[in-house]
């Protein structure tokens, strides 16, 4: 989450937002909103990381993350979904078995 904090406030101290007009500023901000004052950027960063947390944004956009997954884990991956697919069609050959010997004795 401090990463996310740097960022964004890496981004406000660029003064981006300066040279649009005000409207155009109250368009982009959307979600949370966080004072600033007396120029406590820090204050304000920790203020916005706790509404965060506490509204489920940073759930969010930790799911909607994409890491980067090595080859040998993909492989382990791809071997626990095999099992597990050749796991579920053995149990549902077993069923299907018992219910046609159910079927022809009744």
């Amino acid at each position: 989450m401090n990463s996310v904090a740097r960022s964004l406030s890496n981004l406000f101290r660029q003064s981006v937002f300066a040279t649009e007009p005000f409207n155009a500023q109250l368009q982009q901000t959307r979600g949370i909103r966080v004072q600033v004052y007396n120029g406590n950027l820090e204050g304000a960063l920790a203020l916005m990381q706790r509404k965060m947390t506490s509204s489920g944004i940073e759930r969010m956009i930790k799911i909607e993350q994409r890491f980067h997954i090595k080859n040998s884990e993909k492989r382990v991956l791809a071997q626990k979904n095999l099992q597990r697919r050749l796991r579920s069609q053995d149990l549902a050959r077993k069923l299907k078995a018992i219910m046609i010997k159910k079927v022809r004795n009744v």
